[in-house]
């Protein structure tokens, strides 16, 4: 016959992971994501080429990478480019390849002073050759800085970075390097773009839309989500310090009962 014997919350949490108990506490996310959407409108709002807003957007992105390592976040993570952004007209995606390869050569001296780390993730694979040897020399140049891991997406997705990742663990398991039971979580995540960082804890999107846009979908699981009807070229020091003020304010949960997570929480 079964035990009846009533499992109390403090011996529940008891035995919650440290990394549970350390993640419900935080006041301040550690890896930050962001959609940055709203460019284009920007500038068809003041009847200029939807260029002009890109190239606003790029003061945006320094005002987030300066006041993310101002406030101490480990990991920036930007969605750029997106695996289905190809399908935009081809003006439009050559100046942004052009602009792409402009912004990488101007600012990464800069980057580099500021202790900032840059790592594109995304294939690649498909930008001209001059753009894949600008990427990599600005991620040689800034290789061993910590001071903050800026994560830049371009041809990026959510889908194609589990399905990748998927493909490795596959090959490792048809060669025999590793079994069956070896397939698991932890082995897909460490696959993963973005492996070796934590977990996205914050994803905000700007421009007024209320979807992830198949970004970031394993890494940010547990995310908590900010959406804002700001413009990204609009978005501030400001904007982002609101932002992580309503992380703040929010109970993090994990699957667990709000209960447990205010005896977490004291």
């Amino acid at each position: 016959m079964s035990s009846n014997r009533e499992i109390t919350a403090e011996q529940t949490t008891e035995s919650m992971p440290q990394e549970v108990s350390e993640l419900v506490n935080q006041s301040l996310p550690g890896h930050v994501a962001i959609i940055m959407d709203g460019n284009g409108r920007w500038a068809q709002a003041q009847g200029k080429p939807r260029v002009i807003g890109h190239k606003a957007g790029v003061k945006a992105v320094r005002r987030a990478v300066s006041t993310a390592r101002q406030l101490g976040i480990r990991s920036l993570t930007l969605f750029a480019f997106s695996s289905e952004n190809w399908r935009r007209p081809d003006v439009e995606v050559s100046l942004l390849m052009e602009l792409f390869f402009t912004v990488l050569r101007r600012e990464i001296k800069l980057l580099d002073q500021n202790g900032v780390r840059l790592n594109i993730i995304g294939d690649t694979s498909r930008f001209s050759e001059r753009l894949q040897k600008q990427i990599r020399d600005a991620e040689a140049k800034t290789a061993g800085n910590s001071e903050l891991i800026l994560n830049v997406a371009a041809n990026y997705g959510g889908r194609w970075d589990i399905l990748q990742a998927a493909n490795q663990l596959a090959q490792k398991l048809s060669s025999g390097e590793i079994d069956s039971s070896q397939f698991t979580e932890e082995a897909l995540s460490q696959h993963l773009c973005m492996q070796n960082q934590g977990e996205v804890d914050l994803m905000i999107r700007t421009g007024g839309d209320y979807r992830i846009s198949n970004f970031v979908l394993w890494q940010a699981a547990y995310a908590e989500l900010v959406f804002t009807d700001t413009l990204w070229p609009d978005f501030d020091e400001q904007c982002f310090k609101d932002a992580i003020a309503l992380f703040a304010s929010r109970q993090r949960r994990f699957g667990l009962t709000g209960s447990q997570i205010e005896e977490l929480s004291a």
